[in-house]
């Protein structure tokens, strides 16, 4: 049997795979993990349990909470809020844990739990495989030692996670909104109601498309993985950008007044350029992922910005933020981590940031995006290939050499092993889009002869 926690805690399909026994059972083995863990020493327990609208998420939370009220911790039950305001809720009350039930940009039939430790921070892997070891030996028959009586946790709705969360938000912006026009498309998720709030309250005047989650509609032809209509409705509209969030909220893209997208790169690049302006661009650093654009890394090295790569995962963006005291990182995916007002990627925070911006330099945002050019970007997926032996083929070596070469300066090469399906990811960028083509197909083609 595989490992439960995958990079973003534990998903699958709602009531298939992932069910509300093993929700339960997880909830209680988190429980005695961290109190043998010493987190809850001299204190009563308290959680923080929050969700996404999924329909699966009321039967899922109903199952948490009760695995955390048997195994003695009190729970503070949220609602439908984003996962950085489950994760800020955590610290901000003092919370010994936090959940999240949400599977973020997927489909609506799947769901997931997420873990935060003291301080809303991602609990550690280690605790993770404690976590999921109890939970397996007694799934298998072992019983639980169970408080009884005044020991049992006691359940409440805390109401005020909302208005706390979004004050939060406004308090940590640099300059208000005000005469700024906003479309927010919220995925019909988690930050529906919160991101309109938030961003009317900083003073823009808001236009909502995708706030009308009925529990099924989710993610779909919305949101963050689905731009048409929030283009759409930003030109006819007259606005000045639009934000969209995904399911959970934790990641933001945009849309200038023209319609054209504005990635995680681009955010990136105006919000290091307005923090370092700020003065809180520590080490005068950003951290992004080995899949950013070429263009990123490009204009960070022309505007004097040191620039810093990780794998790609959200996860270790704010492992090597933590590690080295760097205050922004992300990924060309939207999720941007700005570590002095959030401790995971929150996507109204960001879109509240990057308006901010605008509003403060009176630039469109097409103008600030133009910081940095996209240089064209094509991946294959070449299927059915011994992906064990990327580094090791010489013929896979010496094309590779051969095709950076080609591309000199301007272009870049990346070859990446498939973490979940048997398969290599081609990645090739140049300034011209038929000679990334060119070259990337040419690489796919010697991939496949070489680990087919």
């Amino acid at each position: 049997m595989g490992r439960l926690f995958g990079t973003d805690g534990v998903r699958g399909v709602a009531n298939a795979d992932l069910t509300a026994e093993l929700a339960l059972g997880l909830s209680v083995a988190a429980a005695h993990v961290l109190a043998e863990a010493g987190t809850f020493e001299g204190h009563r327990p308290v959680a923080v349990v929050g969700r996404d609208p999924r329909a699966s998420g009321e039967f899922l939370e109903a199952a948490v909470v009760a695995g955390l009220a048997s195994a003695g911790v009190d729970v503070l039950r949220v609602g439908v809020l984003p996962t950085p305001a489950v994760a800020y809720l955590t610290g901000a009350l003092g919370a010994d844990l936090g959940v999240m039930l949400s599977a973020s940009h997927n489909a609506m039939p799947d769901n997931g739990v997420k873990f935060f430790a003291r301080g809303g921070h991602k609990l550690a892997d280690e605790l993770e495989d404690r976590i999921e070891q109890t939970y397996r030996s007694h799934a298998s028959g072992e019983p639980w030692d169970r408080p009884t009586g005044a020991g049992v946790g006691r359940v409440r709705d805390y109401d005020q996670g909302f208005d706390n969360y979004v004050a939060h938000l406004i308090g940590v912006l640099p300059n208000r909104l005000d005469g700024l026009k906003v479309v927010i498309d919220g995925a019909h998720g988690a930050a529906a109601r919160v991101s309109p709030e938030a961003f009317a309250r900083a003073g823009a005047e808001v236009v909502t498309i995708g706030t009308e989650p009925d529990g099924l509609n989710i993610n779909h032809e919305c949101g963050s993985t689905h731009l048409e209509k929030l283009r759409h409705a930003v030109v006819e509209h007259g606005a000045d950008l639009g934000v969209a969030h995904d399911g959970d909220a934790d990641r933001c893209l945009a849309v200038d007044a023209k319609g054209n997208e504005v990635d995680g790169d681009q955010i990136l690049a105006v919000l290091a350029l307005a923090m370092r302006e700020a003065g809180s661009l520590r080490k005068n650093t950003v951290v992004a992922t080995v899949m950013s654009n070429l263009g990123f890394k490009l204009a960070m090295e022309r505007e004097g910005v040191d620039f810093v790569q990780t794998a790609v995962g959200d996860r270790y963006v704010l492992e090597e933020m933590k590690a080295h005291g760097y205050a922004l990182g992300g990924e060309q995916s939207g999720h941007v981590i700005v570590l002095d007002h959030a401790t995971t990627g929150d996507g109204t925070l960001t879109g509240l940031m990057l308006a901010a911006r605008v509003s403060a330099t009176g630039r469109s945002l097409a103008d600030l995006a133009g910081v940095m050019e996209r240089l064209p970007q094509v991946l294959i997926n070449v299927r059915d290939v011994d992906k064990t032996r990327v580094k090791s083929s010489p013929e896979l070596t010496e094309a590779v050499e051969t095709a950076e070469r080609e591309l000199g300066s301007t272009g870049r090469v990346l070859l990446r092993s498939s973490g979940t399906e048997p398969l290599v990811r081609v990645m090739v960028e140049a300034a011209d889009i038929e000679q990334a083509r060119t070259v990337a197909q040419r690489l796919a083609d010697v991939v496949k002869s070489a680990l087919g």
